[in-house]
């Protein structure tokens, strides 16, 4: 049976993933135009028409923006907490009532042969959530869009096969970068963003005998660069004597171009 998923965009320009099995194939928000999420799922070999559902973490344009063109295009059902799509539903068009549907935090929903599970992450939003996925024994999870990563989020998705985490940004670069004061000061702040080296001290309690795969995701465009972002978390996890490059492989993502499609075995 497969299990495989693609970062298929990640970045504060735009994010989608896409997670599924032979039975259920599932796509985390549509943070891009239409016409974008359609070239992403051909540059991954995957047919959006065979997607089963939308799951939406929270309301901001770089997870929405492609949203309700995309569930009108398949006719798919979109899950969200109450709070997100009261945040939303102006931004999103017209979705008809068959197609809406509430998913709350904290909660486990069974799609298919996939047990989803939501967790809550502290970030500037109305109620953001974002999802580990269980199938036969595998676990993956996405965690991005927090300004720091709680001991309860630690628990939900420690000793994942597969790990689609935030590094958002590098401290220095952000300080020095040209953002207002006011905007560093919520990307610093509790509610706002993942920094390189705050990513690989979770990662330190996160990261088990399963675990196999990271992928550094939501990289900003301004204040952070993949090698950076690579270099940070690899150089701080190998001097916590992690076997990083041997059983553990760090990864890229990218806001434009997908990630090659991964079987979880």
């Amino acid at each position: 049976m497969t299990f495989q998923f693609s970062v298929l965009a990640s970045g504060s320009s735009g994010n989608a993933f896409y997670i599924g099995t032979d039975k259920e194939k599932i796509l985390v928000d549509a943070g891009l135009s239409g016409k974008q999420i359609d070239r992403l799922f051909e540059e991954s070999g995957l047919n959006p028409k065979e997607l089963s559902r939308i799951l939406v973490t929270h309301e901001h344009s770089d997870h929405i923006k492609g949203l309700g063109i995309i569930a009108r295009k398949y006719n798919l059902p979109i899950y969200a907490n109450e709070k997100t799509w009261k945040a939303m539903e102006h931004s999103i068009g017209k979705i008809s009532l068959d197609q809406k549907f509430i998913f709350e935090m904290e909660q486990v929903k069974t799609f298919g042969d996939i047990d989803v599970e939501s967790f809550g992450v502290s970030h500037d939003a109305a109620e953001p959530m974002f999802y580990a996925f269980h199938h036969q024994g595998k676990k993956v999870a996405i965690v991005t869009d927090l300004g720091y990563v709680s001991e309860r989020i630690k628990k939900t998705v420690e000793n994942a096969d597969a790990l689609i985490f935030e590094a958002n940004h590098d401290v220095s670069m952000l300080q020095m970068g040209r953002y207002p004061w006011n905007v560093k000061r919520r990307i610093l702040g509790d509610y706002g963003h993942v920094s390189n080296d705050d990513c690989a001290l979770a990662l330190e309690d996160i990261i088990g005998d399963q675990t196999k795969r990271i992928y550094l995701a939501h990289l900003s465009k301004d204040n952070n660069m993949k090698e950076l972002a690579r270099m940070s978390v690899e150089n701080h996890l190998k001097q916590a004597d992690f076997p990083i490059g041997d059983t553990v492989t760090i990864h890229d993502t990218d806001p434009l171009v997908p990630t090659p499609l991964y079987q979880v075995v």
